[in-house]
């Protein structure tokens, strides 16, 4: 821990001692120049407009922990099953499964290779300058996993920007520690950016148990990670962009019981980009590379140096091209080779290559706008299908749109369903999902109303069962059927020093095995959450909400095996003090709810988090 905290002084005095002579330098010239931005994501807001998108800025995030789950878990509809605070974190969003939730850094598909997901709390949200929440179908766009929806974890480049610096700290409850580190700096034809963050916590929080008082047992965790994004304009028409990302964590898994033997998970993973963008005219041809790498250890008793593993690694090349007619329409073709490469205690050294192919199209007339788009895999490890998506949205004047999608998905089988040992299949079908949506949105002044229906048909769902022989093996055996209605709700209103900011989402989904028409377990029927922030002058104060309601523990919906709703409230206060140093508090689950989000994993009840945040 000293290391750290001398790393980030080292860093902090460095930058604030150069700060004003880079200034003196460079911002007469600058702030003639209208700063250009560059977004490493260049498919994702021209072709989700026919979509519930929901971004969350730089100033949400930092009024939220480090933890992604927890920041979604008040801001979106996306439900989590947490094996307890930090713990392995599971999403579902529309009431798919967290293998069919994809997570996209910078438009690269992160799931991992091994069991097809992404655990929400191994990504520290302080390295992102945005997070973008993508509701429905989005295959033809980021591939494999991405059925009931898609998280964004993006970051931006930018050109002709002042030298800018922020240092966030925190410290809380369970000797709770949040760090962070960004650092800015852009002239015309060079921008660098980094963050390093650090989050660590005892995690020994206390909860009531059958009556009795315990405390979380080898539950402590810590993870490191550091982030930088480089920019270089070689000339007017030629660009190049690198992005990096490194997550360190390990993670002590919580005891159900004092007499389990104490647990441990490690984990690694690197992410590199390198673009070239060039412009000839009405094209923008964008070269992508990209390096990525997984790697656990999984301690099933730390008193001892045993350990099973996994390590992947995944090579990407991709070359997107772009024709814009006019300004109301555009052609993009994108070419897509991913090669893997992993091993693991119980998976022999293994590879495949996927090749995708993809045309997309938009167009915008008048008060009508259309966009369709259809992608095309290759591979000799499944058969794939042939993705398609199709959007209209129709603008009625200035206070009414409606939207309207359709698509095809897909999951394909992971390493572990394919080559564990003794156990993968190789004869496993890709998960295939329906899905349609309609959307309504309302705007009158200060206030924004959306509501969606969405429908979504699920075949071959994969599922590790036992054979005649008892041993587990992963089948296509499921068909489901998930339905419901979303819809959120945003006011916002200033007068003079006063500023009022409300928003709501809430979720009805059903999630249904059609063969025994029952809901999946681990789906609540409702989800909602929501926030209120007032601002006056230097003081502002924000309330944030999240209630989820009880869900099924077994698949045959015994009302006696169940996980109970809870309703969970924080309130935060924050003041501006001289130039640009914020201190806050937040207190957390202020009613001291005694609560669980899986079967006997409880959570903390009412505890205290300290921060500042100084930019310069």
């Amino acid at each position: 821990m000293r290391t750290i905290l001398k790393l980030f002084l080292v860093l902090f005095l460095f930058f604030s001692s150069s700060r004003a002579q880079a200034q003196q330098d460079t911002l007469d010239s600058i702030q003639e120049l209208k700063a250009v931005i560059v977004y490493a994501d260049r498919l994702l807001k021209p072709f989700s407009k026919t979509q519930t998108t929901q971004v969350l800025s730089d100033s949400v995030i930092k009024r939220n922990v480090s933890s992604l789950t927890q920041l979604l878990s008040f801001s979106s509809p996306l439900y989590f099953k947490e094996n307890g605070l930090g713990m392995v974190s599971s999403p579902s969003f529309r009431g798919t499964s967290a293998q069919q939730t994809a997570v996209v850094w910078n438009g690269i598909n992160i799931n991992s290779q091994f069991n097809g997901q992404t655990d929400f709390n191994t990504i520290n949200t302080r390295n992102f300058d945005n997070i973008t929440i993508r509701h429905g179908g989005g295959s033809v766009l980021y591939g494999t996993g991405a059925i009931g929806g898609t998280v964004h974890l993006n970051d931006v480049i930018a050109f002709n920007t002042p030298f800018k610096n922020s240092l966030y700290a925190g410290i809380g409850s369970f000797n709770t520690q949040d760090i962070s580190y960004n650092s800015k700096y852009a002239s015309d034809r060079l921008s660098v950016g980094f963050a390093l963050a650090y989050t660590h916590s005892d995690n020994d929080y206390k909860y009531e148990f059958r009556n009795r008082e315990r405390t979380n047992l080898n539950g402590q965790f810590y993870n490191v990670s550091f982030s930088t994004k480089l920019g270089y304009k070689i000339n007017n028409k030629h660009k190049l962009h690198y992005y990096n990302y490194v997550f360190n964590g390990e993670r002590h898994f919580s005891l159900i019981l004092p007499t389990e033997a104490p647990t441990k998970y490690n984990d690694f993973n690197t992410r590199q980009l390198l673009e070239w963008e060039a412009r000839y005219g009405k094209f923008l041809s964008v070269l992508r590379a990209a390096y990525l790498t997984e790697r656990y250890k999984y301690f099933g008793n730390i008193e001892s140096d045993n350990f099973t593993f996994g390590e992947a690694n995944t090579v990407v090349g991709n070359y997107q091209l772009n024709y814009n007619w006019d300004n109301s329409s555009k052609l993009v073709g994108v070419i897509d080779v991913n090669h893997t490469e992993g091993k693991g205690s119980s998976i022999d050294k293994t590879s495949r290559t996927i090749s995708s192919f993809s045309l997309l199209f938009n167009q915008q007339l008048k008060l009508f706008y259309y966009e369709a788009s259809l992608r095309k895999e290759i591979t000799n490890a499944y058969e794939s299908p042939l993705l398609f998506s199709l959007g209209l949205k129709r603008q009625f004047g200035s206070w009414y749109a409606l939207s309207l999608n359709g698509s095809r998905n897909f999951r394909i089988p992971t390493f572990n369903d394919l080559y564990w040992q003794g156990s993968g299949n190789l004869d496993l079908n890709p998960e295939k999902a329906y899905q349609v949506e309609i959307s309504n949105t309302f705007l009158y002044k200060h206030l924004e109303f959306s509501i969606t229906g969405f429908y979504n048909d699920i075949k071959d769902m994969i599922r590790w069962v036992p054979n005649s022989s008892g041993v587990w093996r992963p089948i296509n055996t499921e068909e489901v059927m998930t339905y419901g209605l979303e819809s959120q709700l945003t006011y916002k209103l200033q007068k003079g020093a006063h500023q009022l900011v409300f928003n709501t989402n809430y979720a009805y989904t059903v999630s249904e095995d059609k063969t025994t028409e029952k809901q999946l377990i681990y789906v609540p029927y409702h989800k909602g959450s929501g926030g209120m922030r007032y601002a006056y002058k230097k003081v502002s104060a924000y309330w944030q909400t999240s209630y989820v309601g009880e869900v099924f523990t077994q698949s045959d919906n015994n009302p006696n095996r169940i996980v109970e709703a809870y309703w969970l409230h924080n309130l935060g206060v924050e003041l501006k003090t001289f130039k640009a140093l914020t201190i806050g508090i937040r207190i957390q689950n202020i009613f001291n709810n005694n609560y669980q989000s899986v079967a006997n994993r409880y959570m903390p009840g009412i505890n205290t988090n300290f921060y500042l945040n100084y930019k310069f």
